[in-house]
């Protein structure tokens, strides 16, 4: 299990909540020595456009703070994506956030879609032909889904409920319908738990969480997973949160 990190993600670079300071010291503090720490390189802007219109990337490089951490994290997601294409379970510690980043446009902390970025990469390259993405953030990844919303091969699903128990159930129950990837991607934003902003989910949620996707994983597409991170927002409890659902995700 490789987590994947880079000692620029501690820069703060906004003044929102994803960036700022103590956050990611927070995560690494609790992994550090339980789980192999590996760099990331840059995303290229070939890899960016697979996703994001040429306006959108001129855009963010105006602020080249921005445009040179958020290409660290894409290029964080993509590695995460091909060492679980090789077999091995990786992590993405990354920031900037990606999940409301659509193809033209981004907000919500948000500058490119990391992950989608990833899958796109591996589909491009006949890795993979579909591609599962679990979203377990307090909020909607409305760019996630406009970028795959008339996709057929990536499937996107965020799960609900208006209290822990329905919402555990919805979760297992929209991961159990699909059939048929190649890879399970999770977008794992940890501001559901119940010391965040969403109230609901406890730290062991995220252990089964991450159990419950290996498990998937492993029977349905030969153990291929990896997740990186999305919102979390509370630096008491989010290492702890992160950590938990590593253990359950990992071998």
């Amino acid at each position: 299990m490789k987590v994947i990190f880079h000692p620029r993600f501690y820069e703060v670079y906004t003044s929102d909540p994803a960036a700022a300071k103590g956050r990611m010291e927070a995560i690494v503090k609790e992994l550090k020595g339980e789980f192999d720490f590996i760099e990331p390189s840059a995303a290229s802007e070939e890899d960016l456009a697979r996703v994001h219109g040429k306006g959108h990337i001129q855009n963010i490089k105006r602020n080249s703070l921005i445009y040179e951490l958020g290409t660290l994290a894409a290029g964080g997601a993509i590695l995460a994506g091909e060492l679980a294409f090789k077999g091995e379970a990786a992590f993405g510690l990354i920031r900037p956030p990606g999940h409301h980043a659509s193809p033209h446009s981004c907000w919500g902390f948000c500058y490119f879609n990391n992950i989608a970025i990833a899958i796109t990469k591996l589909i491009s390259e006949e890795k993979i032909k579909k591609a599962l993405i679990l979203d377990f953030d307090l909020h909607y990844g409305d760019g996630t889904a406009n970028i795959f919303g008339a996709s057929k091969e990536v499937s996107y699903h965020h799960p609900e409920g208006t209290n822990r128990e329905a919402f555990m159930k919805n979760l297992e129950e929209e991961l159990r319908k699909e059939k048929g990837y190649e890879m399970i991607a999770i977008s794992a934003g940890f501001d559901r738990h119940e010391e965040d902003w969403g109230g609901l989910l406890r730290t062991e949620d995220y252990f089964i969480i991450g159990k419950l996707v290996k498990e998937l994983s492993l029977e349905q597409c030969r153990g291929r997973r990896f997740a990186v991170l999305e919102g979390g927002y509370n630096h008491s409890v989010l290492g702890k949160n992160v950590k938990r659902f590593i253990q359950g995700f990992s071998d």
